[in-house]
């Protein structure tokens, strides 16, 4: 059932022993997220841990440290719209036992207990932040920084159109609060490793172009990874470059998985809704940024995002 941001902070008052989820693959928003409501717990006096179904990037290791294990009693998801995004083993194991799930997907499947969910929201760490407030928690640097990281890193650094008013406000609350915004920024969008630099290099190497070049897309292999020594912790950066093409509207990045699967990351400009377009292949996310994944061939997969891109561009 969906929950009022009230409800929310109740029933986070009236439980304890929390483990919190963050969707696989994890990015700034679902970490972000994470660490600071397991903060705002601890803060008033509740025992909390953030699990992930795979390796933190190391990139985010000022705001905290996941768990493989924790002795919980409640069940908490941040940043997940379908139980599928939380990683193959973690669904298998938490699919049906997630008491609250906070998130800002218009897609979500409402596959908790209670949902907050507030699609108007540009990153989760919008609404963490309002349940933080709403639990009377005292914003500290290492909160500021956590929500920093959400808000900066799910709108490209406040240039994307999922950007509000209530965005910049939060952001710059946390300014004051301590967030050290520059760092911050620096870390995530002006550093990038060598092992980065020689993926994205042969992934840009990768690119094709259809529909009239309005659909720019890259293929990600295993091969790559393995040339670049580079990994799966690396490639959020890359789903962004199709789209700032000139002329291109719809900018697909597909990676290849271990088990020889694909991950789909579409990136759009308006009016194209990419989360349309990834529901047709059982996926979602937001209008300007969505994904799916896709258990068949290469190459049939390629014409299965076309067709279904062509689709979205009628």
């Amino acid at each position: 059932m969906m929950i009022t941001l009230d409800q929310t902070a109740e029933f986070l008052k009236s439980k304890d022993n929390f483990m919190i989820l963050s969707h696989g693959h994890p990015d700034g928003d679902t970490l972000g997220a994470a660490f600071a409501l397991k903060a705002a717990l601890n803060k008033i006096g509740k025992k909390a841990e953030v699990c992930c179904s795979d390796t933190m990037p190391s990139k985010f290791s000022y705001i905290g440290q996941t768990v493989d294990e924790f002795e919980y009693s409640t069940l908490v998801a941040v940043d997940v719209a379908d139980t599928k995004l939380l990683g193959k083993a973690f669904e298998a194991k938490y699919a049906d036992k997630i008491e609250l799930c906070i998130d800002h997907h218009g897609s979500n499947r409402a596959f908790a207990e209670r949902t907050l969910l507030d699609a108007d929201a540009a990153a989760a760490c919008e609404i963490i932040l309002s349940v933080i407030r709403k639990l009377g928690v005292e914003i500290d640097r290492h909160i500021a920084d956590c929500i920093f990281t959400g808000l900066t890193t799910d709108t490209g650094c406040f240039r994307y159109s999922n950007v509000t008013p209530t965005t910049l406000r939060m952001a710059a609350d946390m300014v004051e609060c301590g967030a050290r915004n520059v760092e911050i920024n620096t870390a995530m969008f002006e550093t990038k490793t060598k092992t980065y630099v020689a993926l994205e290099k042969l992934a840009m190497a990768s690119m094709k172009m259809y529909l009239d070049d309005k659909l720019a897309f890259i293929t990600i292999t295993q091969d790559m990874f393995r040339q670049s020594g580079s990994d799966e912790s690396e490639v959020d950066a890359i789903a962004s470059l199709p789209r700032q093409i000139e002329g291109v509207v719809v900018g697909v990045t597909m990676r290849e998985k271990p088990d020889g699967t694909f991950k789909v990351s579409m990136r759009s400009h308006a009016p194209v809704d990419v989360s349309k377009i990834c529901a047709m292949m059982g996926g979602g996310g937001h209008p300007q940024a969505a994904g799916c994944q896709l258990e068949i061939p290469v190459d049939e997969a390629t014409q299965r995002i076309i067709e279904c891109v062509k689709l979205g561009l009628e």
